[in-house]
C-alpha cells in the first residue's frame, strides 16, 4: 500500500522566536506517522525579522521542508492560497499556523478522518487560552452577524487549521479567482463530506499575535462581502423606513398648520430626524462603497501573490 502524500502548509510572518520550535515539533509528529510521506511548506509573507534566514537553514538540512518566500506582504489568506497552489501533488493538505497555537499532535487525527472518506476535516476551538475577552466578544459578534446575513453557516469557533483532500485543493486552485478570500466560509460553501473536531488553542509559544484589530476587521469585511449582499438590502429597508417617517411627519405638520394657523413647534425634533436621516444616508453610501471597492479589487485582476524565492534542500 503506497504511503499517503501529506503536505503541511503554514503561513509565516515575523515568527523568528517560534518557527524552529514549530518545525521541530511538527517534524517529530510527522516522523511517527509511518504510513505517511509528509513535507512542510512554509509560506513567508515578507517578514522583517530573521524568519526567512532561519527557514533557509532548516530547508538546507531537511529534504522534506520547502520555503516559499513571497515578494511582498500579501496577507494570511493569500499565503495559504500560495501554499495550496504549490502543493497540488499531495493527496491531502493540512493548513495550520506556525505559532504553535494549532497543536501539531492533532495532525494524525485529521489524517484518520481523511482516510475514512472526509474531504474537509476542520477544527473547532473549545477555548483559546490567551485570547482577550474583547477579541472573543468581537469574534462571536462577527460570526453571529455573518450567520444571520449569509446563507452559508460558519461555526463561530472554526479555525484555519484544517485538512483538505486533493480534489478540494484542486477545485480551490482552478475554479476560484477571488482576490478577497475568506477561506473559512469558502470551504463550507464548497461542501463535500466534512467533519469537525474540537481542540484547545495553546498559549503562544513566543512573540505576539500578528492579527491586529484592523486586520481582524479587514478579514471580517472580506467575509461579509464574499458571502452576502444583505447589507445592501438593509440599507434599502432603512431608506424606506425613514422615507415613511418623513411622509408621516410631513402630514402631521401639514394638518397642524391648517388647523391652528400657527407655525408648528418641533424644530428640535425636525433637526434630530434630519441628522438621523443624513447618518443613514452616509451608512448606506459606505456599504455601497465597500461593495464597489470589492468589485474594483476583483476587476483589476492583479496576481493574488508573487513568489520571490522557492527554497528547498535540492537547490
Amino acid at each position: 500500500m503506497p504511503k499517503l502524500k501529506l503536505t503541511i502548509v503554514t503561513p509565516v510572518y515575523n515568527e523568528e522566536q517560534v518557527i524552529l520550535s514549530f518545525h521541530e515539533r511538527t517534524r517529530a509528529v510527522l516522523d511517527k506517522m509511518e504510513d505517511v510521506e509528509a513535507r512542510i511548506v512554509f509560506v513567508v509573507d515578507r517578514s522583517t525579522d530573521n524568519t526567512l534566514a532561519l527557514l533557509r537553514d532548516a530547508a538546507a538540512k531537511d529534504t522534506r521542508t520547502r520555503v516559499l518566500a513571497l515578494s511582498s506582504r500579501f496577507g494570511h489568506q493569500m499565503s495559504l492560497l500560495a501554499g495550496i497552489e504549490n502543493s497540488l501533488d499531495a493527496d491531502a493538505i493540512v493548513m495550520m499556523d506556525s505559532d504553535l497555537q494549532h497543536p501539531p499532535e492533532l495532525i494524525p487525527e485529521l489524517v484518520a478522518h481523511y482516510r475514512q472518506g472526509c474531504d474537509v476535516v476542520f477544527t473547532v476551538r473549545k477555548d483559546t487560552e490567551d485570547a482577550s475577552k474583547l477579541r472573543k466578544a468581537l469574534g462571536n459578534l462577527f460570526y453571529y452577524a455573518l450567520g444571520r446575513l449569509s446563507k452559508t453557516p460558519i461555526n463561530p469557533n472554526a479555525a484555519d487549521f484544517r485538512l483538505i483532500s486533493a480534489r478540494v485543493a484542486k477545485i480551490l486552485a482552478s475554479r476560484f479567482e477571488e482576490r478577497n478570500m475568506f477561506m473559512r466560509g469558502l470551504f463550507v460553501w464548497i461542501g463535500f463530506k466534512q467533519i469537525g473536531i474540537e481542540y484547545t488553542a495553546e498559549k503562544r509559544f513566543a512573540g505576539e499575535s500578528k492579527y491586529s484589530l484592523y486586520r481582524m476587521l479587514k478579514l471580517a469585511l472580506a467575509g461579509v462581502l464574499s458571502f452576502t449582499t444583505k447589507p445592501l438590502h438593509l440599507g434599502l429597508i432603512a431608506g424606506l423606513l425613514f422615507a415613511f417617517i418623513a411622509v408621516a411627519f410631513m402630514a402631521v405638520v401639514f394638518v397642524n398648520y391648517f388647523l391652528s394657523q400657527e407655525t408648528p413647534s418641533g424644530w428640535t425634533t425636525l433637526t434630530i430626524f434630519l441628522l438621523m436621516f443624513s447618518g443613514v444616508q452616509l451608512i448606506v453610501l459606505g456599504i455601497m462603497g465597500a461593495y464597489i471597492g470589492g468589485i474594483y479589487e476583483e476587476v483589476k485582476r492583479r496576481p493574488r501573490y508573487l513568489i520571490e524565492e522557492d527554497i528547498s534542500h535540492h537547490e
